[in-house]
């Protein structure tokens, strides 16, 4: 029996593909019967006819490649169609950089561990390619505060120094200029 007008209105029905009718196959002359609707309807009702079940799409072996990829795994040449530009284009590592490398030095001249200047003087220079990572920028930091330290320290020392031998200058100036007094009244 010949049951396509039935497959097309229980498809209509049951609102799905003629491939997703279930049509009973010891029922054939019962269900050849029915040329309407509600004929179609009543079989349905009954379960002559249904709609089968939406065959699943396994996520299961994407998700288990993903994992291994994640390990590096089939990643070899054999695996790789576009460039290694095209794959993590420079422009998006050198922007990851920078970003980085900007926001410390804000984090930095915000907290105050570095002024305005040091700030300056180090984001010119990340932008010329000094620093290769957050870690040499903060070593760099750490050396060029020193230094910046022991160059006030030093300058410290030679001001001290400087007025400790104006100060013994002085004295001995006033302690010649009294002698020298002393011994004009003396000779008067």
């Amino acid at each position: 029996a010949n049951l396509t007008t039935q497959k097309r209105l229980a498809s209509s029905i049951l609102k799905c593909g003629k491939r997703k009718v279930w049509i009973d196959p010891n029922e054939v002359s019962e269900i050849s019967q029915a040329n309407s609707r509600q004929d179609i309807r009543k079989l349905v009702k009954s379960g002559l006819i249904f709609k089968k079940p939406q065959v699943s799409h396994s996520r299961f072996r994407t998700r288990e490649l993903a994992a291994a990829k994640r390990l590096g795994r089939h990643t070899g040449y054999g695996k790789r169609k576009g460039t290694a530009e095209a794959r993590m284009p420079s422009s998006v590592l050198w922007m990851r950089r920078m970003r980085v490398l900007r926001n410390m030095l804000r984090k930095y001249r915000e907290q105050g561990k570095i002024d305005r200047h040091m700030y300056h003087e180090l984001y010119v220079k990340s932008k010329g390619n000094t620093f290769k990572n957050k870690r040499v920028l903060m070593e760099h930091i750490h050396k060029a505060k020193a230094e910046n330290a022991r160059i006030k320290a030093l300058s410290d020392q030679a001001e001290a120094h400087r007025l400790r031998n104006k100060a013994a200058r002085e004295r001995r100036a006033q302690r010649i200029a009294s002698k020298r007094e002393a011994l004009i009244s003396g000779e008067q």
